[in-house]
């Protein structure tokens, strides 16, 4: 995965605006559910692309200080090999001393070769260190939205069971109304109204008979006085007197 690429990921990452896809979601729930899984995801494919990365940078860094190494490491050869040419030739002996100046030649062409890939490494390698920085400070926003996601769909599950509860308390509350004839509690309210007014009536007309008895027994009591009068009467000839309290 190039660096550019890896980098315009994480930059459309860090921009998506979570509040504005949970509004467009039909079932934000699930919407969040498969966001945090795409977040991870990706987070896990950057973190290796951003560890390949860093792995090259070191191996750049490494192979610097080896050309760094190297440089002295022939610039100490080419030394040797001019002293020990100065001191042959000190000597007389013309033709080794030449030949050691030549291997100092070499030594110091190879020094120059090593300084040169080390300097022309230096701009890369630099580059490569803040490409590195901004790719770790991504990752950390990742990681942050991914945090952030995760909270609001807890958040969000929280708040719809929340609302669901209502809801159904709500619609049980609207199914009961007392004042519907029509609803179940109307109907047996009904009900127990007219098995009231049965009970009562009964007992309205076992009154009313009771009181009917009664009556009777007057109406009886009053033929009782008449005939006993009626026969006073025939037996002296004078009315009986009313009988008093």
């Amino acid at each position: 995965m190039a660096k550019q690429s890896i980098l315009g990921r994480i930059s459309q990452l860090l921009r998506a605006n979570i509040n504005s896809l949970i509004d467009q979601a039909e079932d934000p729930e699930l919407m969040l559910d498969q966001l945090v899984r795409d977040f991870t995801n990706n987070i896990a494919d950057a973190e290796s692309a951003v560890a390949q990365t860093i792995g090259n940078l070191r191996l750049m860094e490494q192979d610097h200080a080896e050309d760094i190494a190297a440089a002295a490491d022939w610039g100490r050869k080419a030394l040797a090999a001019s002293n020990k040419a100065d001191e042959l030739r000190s000597a007389g002996n013309t033709a080794d001393a030449d030949k050691f100046d030549n291997l100092a030649r070499i030594a110091l062409g190879k020094q120059v070769s090593s300084e040169t890939e080390a300097k022309d490494a230096e701009p890369t390698i630099a580059s490569q260190n803040t490409t590195v920085a901004q790719l770790k400070t991504g990752l950390d926003g990742m990681h942050a939205k991914l945090s952030e996601l995760i909270s609001k769909r807890d958040e969000l599950v929280a708040r719809a069971k929340t609302v669901d509860a209502q809801s159904q308390v709500l619609d049980a509350v609207k199914s009961i109304d007392v004042m519907d004839p029509t609803s179940e509690l109307g109907r047996f309210e009904d009900k127990v109204r007219r098995e009231e007014a049965k009970v009562a009536g009964q007992q309205e007309l076992a009154a009313s008979s009771l009181d009917s008895q009664f009556e009777s027994l007057d109406d009886l009591g009053k033929q009782a006085e008449v005939d006993t009068r009626l026969a006073a009467l025939k037996a002296g000839g004078a009315a009986p007197q009313a009988i008093t309290q």
